[in-house]
């Protein structure tokens, strides 16, 4: 497995990002239309699981919980980072780690597109649409760090490029 992209956001109107993370952007780990296949492989990477469905289409983010996004299906357009952030195209056999605070939101995406939405165990995530107060914001810097990667678990790049950061 290649190393991911990675991409820094700062606050961004109300949405307050991450300051101390990037996102985590892979290529191709994601078993394409087997969504079962890496349902598998993020339980055993302590990632829960927790639906299958697509991105919202308007800005968001979670206060509470990292999200990983492993595309499955089709290919779609997100905005990272709140209005007038950046534009992301993913598609089938893609996964995006996104650390607490980072918004997102759904430009496009083709009919066939499909998502599994997973959280490190432990974590639930809540859905903000407002600007973060100071209790978000400490709720956003209190995320634990995910015990594992999601697609490689121990092995994989996740632990290492968020340490130092943190």
């Amino acid at each position: 497995m290649s190393e991911p992209d990675t991409l820094m956001l700062g606050q961004n109107g109300w949405v307050p990002n991450n300051p101390a993370l990037p996102v985590l952007i892979y290529r191709g780990v994601v078993p394409v239309s087997d969504p079962d296949a890496i349902e598998a492989t993020l339980r055993r990477n302590d990632w829960r699981p927790d639906w299958r469905d697509g991105v919202y289409p308007y800005h968001h983010y979670h206060s509470t919980a990292h999200e990983a996004l492993a595309c499955t299906d089709g290919s779609a357009e997100l905005m990272l980072g709140g209005e007038g952030g950046r534009k992301v195209r993913i598609q089938a056999g893609d996964l995006l780690v996104l650390p607490a605070g980072t918004g997102h939101c759904r430009i496009r995406a083709s009919d066939d597109f499909l998502l599994v939405g997973a959280y490190p165990e432990g974590q639930d995530w809540d859905v903000c649409r407002q600007a973060a107060d100071t209790a978000t914001l400490a709720r956003i810097a209190a995320v634990p760090l995910p015990q594992a990667d999601p697609v490689k678990g121990n092995k994989g790049p996740l632990r290492r490029l968020w340490s130092n950061k943190a």
